[in-house]
């Protein structure tokens, strides 16, 4: 059985950016109710400064309420060692760092050069390693920055290996702000798989100018089977000016199922957590394949109260 294995980020990269805030119980439903369509992977939430991010402020109580089934990875995103302290006070046993790989990305994100911003990576990378912790690591603005333009393979590869050496078990490439086409995500993973087997590797896409799912598919084709999508399309970075949200969890389960690829996902469910997710943040969201699959569950809805 060929697997493909989605980490949904709405929780956490989804949620972030929201202006509108999300109550802790609500993130709760969101995170229960993924768990309950069968995403196994999830990132819940980040022990980030609460000034810098207050929808992530609520951090320190939502973690230890997560009820976790025996196959959930329940992951958060850590800044640095004081993050990485908060997080196991909280509970957490999988845990994320991000590097971004341009300097200025690195001096509006968190106040420090690129080579500080690694080192901070390191260590904490090194920390939570010792300690037993999942780990997991982003090459963020991988592709283009907002600030900076185009990223070369080579820093990404360079800043790859160096979190993958202070000890990240996946090292996730991201398309922060939704800049790459398949032939650049393909540039990128060629040069990367010359030093890491497919699967200690991830794609964190975002759908700016439409291309998250051609470029999964690009990956695809190269062996990774390890992909970052929100449910609803949900996100956006709010450091990155021009960002918009991530790739869809639904539409990525959708083409993966047609494919033959398996998630263990129920996109009926997913549905489900879709018109939770709205409810919560108010806009309309959706992947692009929404429309569609809504049709399908109401259906399907149909169906089952004719019998």
């Amino acid at each position: 059985m060929d697997v493909l294995t989605i980490t949904d980020v709405s929780p956490r990269d989804g949620l972030q950016s929201q202006r509108t805030m999300v109550a802790t119980a609500d993130k709760l439903r969101l995170i229960q109710g993924l768990s309950a369509a069968g995403v196994m992977s999830i990132e819940a939430t980040s022990f980030v400064s609460p000034k810098s991010v207050p929808q992530m402020a609520d951090a320190d109580v939502l973690l230890p309420q997560i009820v976790r089934r025996d196959r959930d990875n329940i992951s958060v995103l850590v800044p640095n060692l004081r993050g990485l302290d908060r997080a196991i006070a909280a509970g957490a046993n999988s845990i994320a760092v991000v590097l971004s790989a341009s300097d200025t990305m690195n001096r509006k994100n968190i106040g420090m050069d690129l080579d500080m911003a690694t080192q901070i990576c390191v260590t904490t990378l090194k920390r939570a390693t010792d300690l037993g912790l999942a780990t997991r690591a982003y090459v963020a603005v991988a592709f283009e920055c907002p600030f900076e333009g185009i990223i070369p393979p080579s820093c990404v590869r360079d800043l790859a290996l160096r979190v993958a050496d202070a000890g990240a078990r996946e090292t996730v490439i991201a398309d922060t702000i939704g800049a790459a086409a398949p032939v650049q995500i393909q540039d990128v993973l060629q040069l990367l798989l010359v030093h890491f087997s497919p699967m200690q590797l991830g794609l964190h896409l975002h759908d700016t100018r439409g291309m998250a799912l051609a470029n999964a598919w690009a990956a695809i084709q190269l062996g990774i089977r390890r992909f970052d999508a929100s449910v609803g399309g949900l996100g956006g970075c709010p450091f990155a000016p021009g960002a918009a949200g991530n790739l869809a969890t639904e539409d990525l389960v959708l083409m993966a199922s047609q494919c033959g690829l398996h998630t263990g996902i129920d996109l009926v469910a997913l549905m489900s957590v879709v018109a939770m997710v709205q409810e919560l943040v108010g806009p309309p969201i959706g992947g692009r394949s929404a429309r569609w699959l809504r049709t399908i569950v109401e259906q399907d809805s149909h169906k089952e109260e004719e019998k």
